[in-house]
């Protein structure tokens, strides 16, 4: 499924330079990795830097057979490859958790962003999924007190080795997603946001607080709050068990 996996020391944006290649024509498959990221986005356009060497920045390329309107799955995917593909590399007694919809957590703190875009170009619709994860960062490195890094939770991995393994649980979700257009049992099985108290906050909207109950065949979040059943397609989630 991958090809070419390119590789560079430094570069603005991983996600910026796929879909520059996806404009020019590029197919589903490419991978981009990069050493250090000066000008990454994040969800709910946060930005997204990496010192060099401290960080795992990659981004792929996707021609999705999947109709457009499902697409919203991928960035919740790319959360499903790296929450399963860091489990198997967790020291014994590291708790790794996925937050709706794509936090990735170590013992509570953040490790990982994720961005999906769609690309419309003359070769048709493409897909750029970017993904941050750190890696050797120190406490006085992190962005906020509540991030973490594979370093601090003890992980003992190269970059090579988180790469690998998140390629390789990504295809596998992917797989399942283009048959079936949806992995909401998958997810379900493995979100830590389901059963938990939380509260969610919507941009213009007070936040709201109760239980989350599970995901729809899109991916929304459906949380029980005192109105009622809610589903929420974007959203900032605490749970009140992390907080």
């Amino acid at each position: 499924m991958w090809g070419p996996i390119d590789v560079v020391a430094t570069t603005g944006s991983t996600n910026a330079d796929l879909s520059s290649a996806a404009h020019d024509g590029a197919p589903g498959g490419r991978v981009l990795v990069a050493g250090e990221q000066t000008a990454g986005r994040g969800r709910l356009a946060r930005t997204w830097a990496s010192p060099a060497g401290a960080s795992v920045s990659m981004s792929v390329l996707l021609q999705p057979k999947q109709d457009w309107s499902r697409w919203g799955w991928l960035s919740l995917l790319a959360g499903l490859a790296v929450s399963s593909s860091l489990e198997a590399l967790a020291p014994e007694g590291v708790r790794v958790a996925l937050k709706w919809p794509n936090d990735v957590l170590l013992d509570g703190g953040k490790v990982c962003g994720i961005l999906s875009e769609r690309v419309e170009s003359a070769a048709g619709l493409r897909a750029v999924v970017g993904i941050g994860i750190n890696l050797t960062l120190t406490r006085d490195q992190l962005p906020v007190p509540t991030a973490t890094s594979l370093a601090l939770a003890g992980f003992d991995v190269t970059a090579t080795d988180v790469v690998a393994g998140v390629l390789t649980e990504f295809e596998r979700y992917y797989r399942v997603w283009e048959a079936e257009g949806t992995l909401r049992d998958d997810y379900v099985a493995r979100c830590a946001s389901i059963g938990t108290p939380l509260t969610i906050s919507v941009a213009g909207e007070p936040p709201r607080s109760g239980v989350g109950r599970g995901v729809d065949v899109d991916g929304r979040l459906e949380v029980e709050t005192a109105a009622g059943l809610e589903r929420f397609a974007v959203g900032d989630v605490i749970h009140a068990r992390l907080a």
